[in-house]
C-alpha cells in the first residue's frame, strides 16, 4: 500500500520494473541461444550434407573411373587381338593363317542317327522321326546348366560343319584358299547363289545354326528329335526357341526357296529282300538303336527316302554319290553279304547307299523318281563320338521321366 509521504508505490514499480527487465532479458537470451543453437545445428546439418555429397560424387566418380577402365581394357584386348590376327601373325603367301582367337570350343558332341553326311536332311524338321542326343561336356557344362531347358518345345543348335571337305583351305591365306562365293543350289537345279543367301555347309566359317523337337532332359544330355545333324557334330551352343521372337510372321524369301516338288520324290517302296535283310540286322543293332523296333526304324527310312537326297550332279547323272560313305562301308566289315558288289551299278540305275545307325541302306531311284529299297547290311563299327549309352530302352525312360 502506499504510505502517506508516498514512497512504497514506488518502491514497487521500482521492483515490479526489474523483474520484468529480467524476465525480458532471460527470454532475449533464451533466445538468442536457441538461435544460436539452431544455427549450429543447421552448420553441422550442413556439414554433414556437404561431406554425403562429396561421398557420393567420389563413389560416383570411382564407378565411372571403373567402367572407363573396363572399357578401355576391353577396347585394349580387342585391338590387340585383331593387331595379333592381322598383323603380328598375319600370314605371307604359302602360310597358314593362325590359330583362333577367340575362347570357343565345343561343349558337346551329338549321337545321331545319321551315321554319314550322305542322307542327312538339309533342314531341321523334314523328317520328324530322326533322333539325336547332344552328349555335354560336364565339365564345360554341369547339369545346373541345363536346368529348365525341358520346359522349352524346341531349342536352336549351333554346331561345327566339322565333316566339310574344305576345313583346310580355311587355314590358308585368303589369296589362296579358294573358297566359293557361290554355290550350287539344289533348288535351282544346279544353279548357283551366294553362300550366304544360301544354307549350304560350305561357308567362310563353318558354323551352322539348327533348330530341334526338345525330347527330354537327362541332366548331361538332351534328347532331340527333326534333326538334321550328322553323328559326331561337335556343338558350340543350345537356345531354348522362344516363339514370339524367333518367328516372324511376315518373313518373305526368293521364289526360288518357295518350289518344294523339286526335292520330293513320287513314292518309297521296299523290296521283300529288304525286310529279311533288316530282320536278320536288326537282331544286332536294336541293342544301340534309338527305335523300338524294325518297324519303327523302316518308317525312319522311308521318312528320309521321300526327299531326294542326291546332289544336283548325282541327279544329272548316274554314278555314285561319292567316297564317303564307300569309305564308311569298306573300312568296317559289312555283314550279312556285304562287300564290293554295294557299289556294282545294275544296268541303267545306280545303287545308293544311306547309312542310319550303322545300317547300310541299299536303294534305288528310276527316272520317274520312284525310290525302291533293296536290302539292309549291318556295318560293324566303333565310329562313337561318346560312351554315353543310348537306345530306345533309356530313351523310353527318360521320356516318361520328363512326363511325370
Amino acid at each position: 500500500m502506499a504510505g502517506a509521504d508516498g514512497t512504497t508505490w514506488p518502491r514497487v514499480s521500482a521492483l515490479v520494473v526489474a523483474v520484468a527487465v529480467v524476465a525480458a532479458s532471460a527470454s532475449i537470451a533464451a533466445s538468442f541461444l536457441s538461435t544460436s543453437i539452431s544455427r549450429r545445428r543447421s552448420k553441422r546439418m550442413a556439414s554433414k550434407i556437404r561431406d554425403l555429397e562429396a561421398s557420393l560424387e567420389a563413389a560416383l566418380e570411382k564407378c565411372a573411373s571403373e567402367r572407363r577402365g573396363r572399357v578401355n581394357a576391353q577396347q585394349a584386348l580387342r585391338k590387340a587381338l585383331a593387331q595379333q590376327s592381322s598383323d603380328e601373325r598375319r600370314p605371307r603367301l604359302g602360310q597358314p593363317l593362325p590359330s583362333l582367337c577367340y575362347p570357343m570350343v565345343p561343349i558337346g558332341t551329338v549321337r545321331s542317327c545319321f551315321s554319314t553326311r550322305y542322307g542327312t536332311p538339309r533342314q531341321p524338321l523334314l523328317v520328324p522321326l530322326a533322333r539325336a542326343c547332344v552328349v555335354f561336356d560336364q565339365v564345360r557344362v554341369p547339369p545346373d546348366a541345363l536346368e529348365g531347358l525341358a520346359n522349352y518345345s524346341h531349342c536352336w543348335i549351333l554346331y561345327v560343319f566339322h565333316l566339310n571337305t574344305n576345313l583346310d583351305k580355311l587355314w590358308e591365306h585368303p589369296a589362296r584358299s579358294k573358297m566359293k562365293a557361290k554355290v550350287r543350289v539344289p533348288r535351282l537345279k544346279g544353279g548357283k547363289m551366294g553362300v550366304l543367301a544360301t544354307r549350304s555347309p560350305h561357308r567362310p566359317c563353318p558354323i551352322g545354326l539348327t533348330v530341334a523337337k526338345v525330347e527330354a532332359v537327362d541332366g548331361r544330355a538332351v534328347m532331340l528329335s527333326g534333326v538334321d545333324l550328322v553323328d559326331g557334330t561337335p556343338v558350340l551352343d543350345v537356345k531354348p526357341y522362344l516363339p514370339y521372337s524367333d518367328c516372324i510372321q511376315d518373313a518373305t524369301i526368293p521364289d526360288w526357296v518357295k518350289v518344294d516338288d523339286t526335292l520330293t520324290v513320287a513314292s518309297v517302296s521296299f523290296s521283300a529282300d529288304f525286310l529279311s535283310s533288316l530282320s536278320d540286322c536288326w537282331v544286332a543293332a536294336e541293342r544301340q538303336s534309338m527305335y523300338s523296333s524294325a518297324e519303327e526304324f523302316q518308317c525312319l527310312i522311308k521318312e528320309v527316302l521321300s526327299w531326294d537326297i542326291r546332289s544336283s550332279s548325282q541327279q544329272s547323272q548316274l554314278h555314285h554319290q561319292g567316297l564317303e560313305v564307300e569309305s564308311y562301308v569298306k573300312s568296317d566289315s559289312v555283314e550279312n553279304g556285304g562287300g564290293s558288289n554295294l557299289y556294282e551299278p545294275a544296268g541303267d540305275t545306280v545303287t545308293y547307299h544311306l547309312v542310319l545307325e550303322g545300317i547300310c541302306v541299299s536303294y534305288k531311284i528310276d527316272c520317274y523318281s520312284n525310290v525302291i529299297v533293296e536290302r539292309a547290311d549291318l556295318v560293324t563299327t566303333s565310329k562313337n563320338p561318346s560312351n554315353y549309352q543310348l537306345n530306345h530302352s533309356n530313351w523310353r525312360a527318360m521320356m516318361a521321366h520328363l512326363h511325370q
